[in-house]
Parts: C-alpha cells; sequence; structure tokens
C-alpha cells in the first residue's frame, strides 16, 4: 500500500506516536537506561498502557535521570523478554542514522528505492531515527532490508535487527552533556508494504557484514584489531544502548558459528566480560584487559536490570 505525503511537517507527542505506531492490545517493549548507574529497567505492557496518563508520568519522572525508548515491533502474549523470538509481528521499518545526518535524510527523501518515511525523529543536533509502518513483512524479510537500506544510507548497521528500541518523542536525550528533546515529525500516512521498498539486493555475504562497533578499536599486539575484540566493543555498545542480553549472545553465536567450537558459550562469555566492563567503568573503575567474568549471566526476565 502507498502512503500519502503529509503536507505539514506535524510534531507527535509520546502518547499519540505510541497510539498510531500500535495497536491497542499490541504488547510493546519500554525500555529505560540510566547511563550514570548503568542500570536498564525493561517494561512489557500493552500500547494502550504505554500511553496512558499514568504511564506517561511514570516515564517523565524516570526520565530526569535516563532515556526513555520503545520496541519498534509488537511481541507474543506471553513474551517475558525482547529476543527475535518474542516478535509476534513486524510493525516498522527503521534506519539509525548518527553521522551525516541531513545528507542522509535528503538522500532518503530523494530515493526512488524508498517511500516517504511516516516519521523522522531528530534525536539530537545532525542525528535521526527514520521510521515506516509497515504490514505483512516477515522478520527475516524485514531486518533483511533494513541492512540494505542502512549501507545504502549509511546508517547504523547495528540498529537493522527487529528488536530494536528507538527513542521516544517528547523525551530529553540523557547521552549527553546538553540536554536535547527528542522531537517526532510526521511526514506521511498510511502503512508500507513490501512492494514500496525497491532497493537492490546486496552483493555481499550478508552474514559477514555483522554490525560492529564505529568507535576506534584497540589493536592487538601485532598492530591489528582481532575478530574477539570487535566481538566485545559491539556487546559492549549494544548494552550501552539497553540491548536484551540474550539478543547480543544471539547475534555473536551466530555470526561466529562457523569459527568457534562452542559459540554460545564464546559468546555468553564475550557479554558477560562487557556487563563488568561497564559495571566498572559505571563505578568509576579503570579497566585492564579484558576482567574475569565467570559466574556473570545476562537476564531475560520481564523487568531487566543490567
Amino acid at each position: 500500500m502507498k502512503a500519502e505525503s503529509v503536507s505539514e511537517n506535524n510534531e507527535v507527542a509520546a502518547p499519540e506516536y505510541i497510539r498510531e505506531n500500535f495497536e491497542p492490545s499490541d504488547r510493546v517493549a519500554i525500555l529505560v537506561r540510566d547511563s550514570r548507574r548503568a542500570e536498564t529497567t525493561q517494561r512489557i505492557t500493552t500500547a494502550e498502557n504505554a500511553a496512558s496518563p499514568d504511564f506517561q508520568t511514570w516515564l517523565r519522572h524516570k526520565n530526569v535521570t535516563s532515556d526513555v525508548y520503545i520496541g519498534m515491533n509488537a511481541l507474543k502474549r506471553d513474551a517475558q523478554s525482547r529476543t527475535k523470538e518474542d516478535i509476534e509481528q513486524i510493525r516498522h521499518l527503521y534506519l539509525d542514522i548518527d553521522r551525516r545526518g541531513q545528507e542522509a535524510l535528503e538522500a532518503i527523501r530523494n530515493s526512488s528505492g524508498v517511500p516517504t518515511p511516516n516519521y523522522v525523529l531528530a534525536t539530537s543536533p545532525g542525528k535521526f531515527q527514520v521510521v515506516w509502518k509497515v504490514e505483512n513483512i516477515s522478520q527475516d524479510q524485514a531486518e533483511d532490508l533494513q541492512r540494505r537500506m542502512a549501507r545504502e544510507f549509511h546508517a547504523d548497521l547495528a540498529a537493522t535487527d527487529s528488536t530494536r528500541v528507538l527513542r521516544l518523542p517528547t523525551f530529553v536525550n540523557r547521552k549527553y552533556a546538553e540536554q536535547h528533546v527528542v522531537t517526532a515529525r510526521r511526514e506521511a500516512s498510511g502503512t508500507y508494504g513490501l512492494e514500496d521498498f525497491r532497493l537492490r539486493e546486496g552483493g555481499q555475504d550478508e552474514r559477514r557484514e555483522r554490525p560492529v562497533s564505529r568507535g576506534r578499536l584497540r589493536p592487538s599486539s601485532d598492530g591489528e584489531v582481532t575478530q574477539s575484540e570487535r566481538d566485545w566493543a559491539f556487546a559492549k555498545r549494544a548494552l550501552t544502548r539497553g540491548d536484551d542480553p540474550e539478543e547480543v549472545i544471539r547475534r555473536i553465536a551466530d555470526y561466529r558459528a562457523d569459527e568457534k567450537h562452542d559459540p554460545e558459550y564464546y559468546a555468553r562469555h564475550t557479554v558477560a566480560k562487557a556487563q563488568a566492563e561497564i559495571r566498572l567503568r559505571s563505578q568509576g573503575g579503570t579497566t585492564v584487559g579484558e576482567p574475569e567474568t565467570q559466574g556473570l549471566e545476562p537476564t531475560t526476565d520481564r523487568t531487566n536490570t543490567l
């Protein structure tokens, strides 16, 4: 279905944004992260409740020190966490643009390969999240298409999985010293189908293009950055964003399946080391190498605290 463009650049508040993007009975993940304490709380509730005055008041209270996010796809009725297996229905495609933001937005708006976005969120100066409402698209189709769009428009490849959380509008972005209120601009109405996205197929091996941190990594003794170092950096970045630890483990294990004798053990060990690093950093400690992490295991409770 082809959506019609909206003539005015309407800004949307959080309750309205939730109601426009989900059915009232959809179960959604709301994530609140206090970066100073390295603490993440996840609540799974209905979209109707998430948009309610009481829930919004609670989020405003948490936003005094924490960042506020929402999972962009509906969860199963019995979901206790936000893993790929918990996704019931794909509601959105999205891109996280964290560099050359205005250029990327212009490229998206002028592209014949993607339709007009439903929403553009300004998350901080020059950084945006772009959202399309979709229907009748599978998880595999959604993730494949998001990877192709991320490469086409130079968006964050780490933000292409179906369990992604994005920011909620009208809440303050607490990531930076200078506060910035996240805004959402409605640019199109209606819902898109797979036929509305006409990007070319990727020519490279998708599995080998696992997203990794864009930050600088410390090289090994021979001057090269090892894949293990990249995995550790990716885990730290994903956990800091508030990603579900079990989903981070799954993604690392999937990527390293052909290279490790026990990829799940390796992935859990890597994520546990990343969790220990984050905890130590939040306590003002100094990291030395890769910390010992036996016994540290991620949680997948309805309310998760990292």
